[in-house]
């Protein structure tokens, strides 16, 4: 009887360790490449196994073969690397998208190509259809036509599309230029005698030339007089959008993105394609505090956190405190050296900023703010500080934004680690502004306070990368390339500008994976290889840690890997 106990036992523990094997058999197992983690713990492996969508193992070669069986997907990294999934710590998710639906301008090199497009669009548009489009930059021209106030006029637009209205956003998404019909549309004419015609607006400008007639160009909140006539996108449109965002997104190794101000048919968008699983990029979307009916419908309902297994989160809120430094709308203690007498812009009241900064910690919002000038920044620390001093029980981990932070005063580089504000910043902002940056700013101001990523990483703040996408490209590559060399993209200036506020290449990776993923409560569960997290991948066609750094924009993204699925392969 005691044998055939022992019999049964042993013939139990056999079948226990059969299907003890048979539970740790990976749906995929990536190896034979250099894989960094972002886990300080454990810098480096050599192979990563994972079931479903999580990792459930991160170590060597030899360790990794238990976990492949029959049905286990192996891809072998051929010596590339691999890193977590790269979050875009602050963009525009659709308007990635609309960048290739529209007219994509980011290139050009002169306003007369600029036209050559809008002529080219109209060719093939029926008349009174509205041609837009984004990314023109003026000071990124070789070289210049008409200028007002240091921007082109409509007049080259007007006569490229007489029948068409035209709208084109500037790179920054902070002033816009319409031409001669979409003004007429707009009710925006040439002062008349009884001189009536030109509206002026809050927060904004409509550029006049000397005889008082717009110039075309719109600055701010009045590019909403242009834009409220533009008509709005079907559904079907909205969504064809989304696919062309996500596509992009995922060819560049994107696998999360913060979306930096959404309305409400975004809302309602994003949700449907979630119920629908058909996310394809994780999203953190911020909603539009410009939107007051919006953010009060989610301040009595709360956060909606990890839907569709992690896809979508809506938790936070945006605001905009003040424009660009392009279109000299960003906020400033003291005067542009370029434009004596002009400061930039408070786009929103700061005691709105302080209301909602209040309202967030009472319901469990995270606040982010643009603001790019110094005296924006000042701003919106003081609002923060304020509202976490009247409810400091609601504050202990709050995690506030302040998205850009581009131009800092001296004195309040230090608060933003002092309160746990966290810097979302974008390094390619550095490389395509600083050539011109300095001649709105000049040159103490440019070395005391911007773009001073180092400064801010050794005070202890935790600085989140990006590229504000479609002001820059949403490709993450140039922006670490500018976090690590401080130089444009053609490689200048010999050392770069301002060298001592580099960042180490350990830490350029870490505001695109784990920081990020910090700045939006979700360290937990993405932002380095561990086990336990979301099986979210980059893999690149180089070693983009070491190798030499006038290489680093000749790497390739090999492979995009959301989930424990493959998103992306380059062909």
């Amino acid at each position: 009887m005691l044998r055939t106990l022992h019999c049964y036992l042993l013939i139990l523990s056999i079948l226990f360790t059969i299907s003890c094997k048979q539970q740790q058999t990976a749906d995929l197992v990536i190896h034979n490449g250099t894989i960094y983690t972002v886990n300080e713990a454990q810098p480096q492996a050599e192979a990563v196994a994972v079931i479903d969508d999580k990792i459930v193992f991160v170590g060597s070669e030899a360790e990794v073969q238990e976990w492949i069986g029959d049905a286990t997907e192996v891809l072998d990294l051929q010596g590339k690397t691999m890193t977590p999934g790269l979050i875009e710590g602050h963009g525009h998710f659709m308007g990635v998208g609309e960048n290739k639906m529209n007219l994509d301008l980011l290139a050009v090199r002169s306003f007369e190509e600029v036209a050559e497009m809008v002529a080219e669009a109209a060719s093939e548009a029926e008349p009174g259809t509205w041609i837009t489009g984004r990314g023109w930059h003026q000071d990124k021209w070789d070289s210049l036509p008409e200028m007002v106030q240091g921007f082109p006029t409509h007049h080259l637009l007007s006569e490229a599309a007489p029948d068409n209205p035209v709208y084109l956003q500037h790179a920054s998404g902070h002033a816009g230029i319409a031409n001669s019909k979409a003004m007429e549309i707009a009710g925006i004419t040439a002062i008349d005698q009884e001189g009536t015609g030109v509206t002026e607006v809050t927060g904004g400008d409509i550029f006049q030339d000397e005889l008082g007639n717009p110039t075309g160009i719109f600055n701010e909140n009045a590019m909403g007089l242009i834009t409220e006539h533009i008509p709005t996108q079907t559904q079907e449109t909205l969504i064809r959008v989304a696919n062309l965002a996500m596509e992009e997104c995922l060819s560049h190794g994107i696998t999360s993105f913060q979306d930096a101000g959404i309305s409400q048919d975004i809302v309602q968008l994003y949700k449907k394609l979630a119920e629908e699983n058909k996310l394809k990029v994780r999203l953190y979307a911020m909603l539009s505090g410009s939107d007051s009916t919006l953010l009060e419908e989610y301040f009595e309902k709360g956060p909606e956190i990890g839907l569709d297994s992690n896809f979508l989160t809506i938790r936070s809120v945006k605001l905009y405190t003040d424009g660009a430094l392009g279109s000299r709308g960003a906020w400033l203690l003291e005067e542009y050296s370029d434009m004596p007498g002009q400061f930039g812009h408070e786009t929103t009241p700061v005691s709105y900023i302080h209301d909602i900064a209040v309202k967030g910690l009472q319901h469990g919002f995270q606040v982010c703010s643009h603001a790019i000038g110094d005296r924006a920044n000042r701003e919106v620390l003081d609002q923060y500080e304020s509202a976490f001093n009247q409810l400091p029980e609601l504050s202990k981990n709050h995690r506030y934004r302040t998205e850009h932070a581009q131009h800092l005063s001296a004195q309040d580089i230090p608060r933003f680690a002092g309160m746990g504000v966290i810097p979302a910043m974008q390094a390619i902002h550095m490389s395509s502004d600083r050539p011109w940056a300095i001649e709105r700013l000049g040159k103490a101001r440019i070395e005391e306070g911007a773009y001073v990523w180092r400064k801010l990483i050794d005070s202890g703040a935790i600085v989140v990368n990006g590229t504000d996408a479609p002001v820059e490209p949403v490709d993450p590559l140039p922006s670490f390339y500018a976090s690590v060399t401080r130089k444009t993209l053609q490689g200048e200036p010999e050392g770069g500008y301002e060298p001592d506020q580099r960042m180490t290449r350990e830490e350029a990776l870490k505001s695109y994976t784990w920081n990020a993923a910090y700045g939006a409560f979700e360290e937990d569960i993405k932002g380095s290889i561990e086990e336990g997290k979301l099986a979210d991948f980059t893999i690149f066609s180089q070693d983009i840690m070491q190798v030499p750094e006038d290489q680093i924009l000749e790497t390739k993204v090999d492979y995009t890997i959301v989930g424990g699925k493959i998103a992306y392969t380059r062909e």
